[in-house]
């Protein structure tokens, strides 16, 4: 089946790989002329322009749009728009926010043309392991598109089967779902991302505890110094919290066991902020999921306003001076904890 790809990044460019490596076909286009002929000496036909790109293509046109959410995603739409006919599909498989997927599919529905999106998982690791993927869209446009949706998706694997899902839609299995009209695939892909900052946080500040377990401010029987690949590894094996992100981390330490060449500065995407927004929306307490959110915020700034105010009004209630150099945390004395009665 053929496929038309626009932006040939990280993502873009290895679907693209992935679909030929399986026998499909590939017209693509990217403002980067040099990933164009990259991909075209791998197999694929490249187009010099919007407009070329767009002719090279068979009828019905499916066109997938992997671009940074946004301005360069909208832009890109609306010039595909003015290009295709009646019949063709355009997929956006970027992080797009769901709300803007509706209003684009009902203003493309009402051009004849149909709308997907695809919120797509895998990172640069899906062109092996493939991509899991949450699908909005018209079911008959879904359903004609399956072979590219299966071709992209890990498959079944050596994942156990679960009790009880024998009559269930098997495309669930082979990792790909269509999860609702146009807008719900996003959505779904929206509060996974959310889930995953609450994963990774929870991860990191277990990982944080541990490390600091051997601080000169604990009573020195209640120090420990802990090899932190190790447990990493371990708690791969057999415990009840391995993930992919574990497996990442445990790669991670094994090749650099004080991280230092990171910052700590953490970006968010968009989408941990949007899961949150749908919280709110939903009156749905997510404690965690805000909390990891903020953390980011965070990791992004040094001494803030906020840290001030609090150093003032401990001032005024309490006569808190700030100390004239900050202590080492790590030599502090810890306060006294309250131990359980035996």
């Amino acid at each position: 089946m053929q496929l038309g790809m626009i932006g040939l990044g990280r993502m873009g460019g290895n679907i693209v790989r992935r679909l030929m490596k399986n026998g499909h076909t590939a017209v693509v286009y990217d403002k980067d002329a040099k990933a164009v002929s990259s991909l075209a000496s791998e197999g694929a036909t490249g187009g010099s322009s919007l407009e070329d790109f767009v002719k090279k293509l068979d009828k019905p046109r499916a066109v997938w749009v992997m671009l940074p959410a946004g301005k360069i995603t909208e832009t890109t739409i609306d010039a595909l728009t003015r290009l295709l006919e009646p019949g063709d599909t355009i997929i956006d498989g970027g992080n797009t926010f769901w709300q803007d997927d509706v209003r684009r599919g009902q203003a493309l529905k009402e051009k004849g043309l149909y709308y997907i999106d695809v919120g797509t998982s895998g990172g640069v690791w899906g062109i092996d392991r493939g991509y899991c993927m949450m699908i909005g869209g018209d079911k008959t446009v879904v359903d004609r598109l399956d072979p590219i949706f299966k071709t992209l998706a890990p498959g079944i694997g050596d994942i156990p089967r679960t009790p009880g899902r024998d009559n269930s839609d098997p495309r669930i299995e082979n990792g790909y779902i269509h999860a609702g009209p146009v807008g719900a695939g996003h959505f779904v892909k929206m509060v996974h991302n959310g889930i995953e900052y609450g994963l990774m946080q929870a991860y990191a500040e277990g990982f944080d505890i541990m490390k600091n377990a051997n601080i000169e401010a604990l009573p020195e029987a209640h120090r420990f110094d802990l090899n932190l690949p190790d447990i990493a590894e371990v708690w791969r094996r057999g415990s009840v919290i391995p993930s992919w992100l574990l497996d990442l981390t445990s790669s991670a330490l094994a090749k650099n066991e004080t991280l230092d060449t990171y910052s700590g500065f953490v970006e968010d995407s968009g989408e941990g902020r949007w899961t949150v927004n749908a919280a709110i929306d939903e009156a749905v307490p997510a404690e965690v999921l805000t909390a990891a959110l903020f953390a980011r915020f965070r990791s992004r700034k040094e001494h803030t306003f906020a840290e001030k105010i609090l150093s003032a009004m401990r001032a005024g209630f309490g006569g808190h001076k700030e100390p004239d150099q900050h202590p080492d945390p790590k030599r502090q004395d810890a306060p006294d904890i309250i131990k359980p009665k035996a």
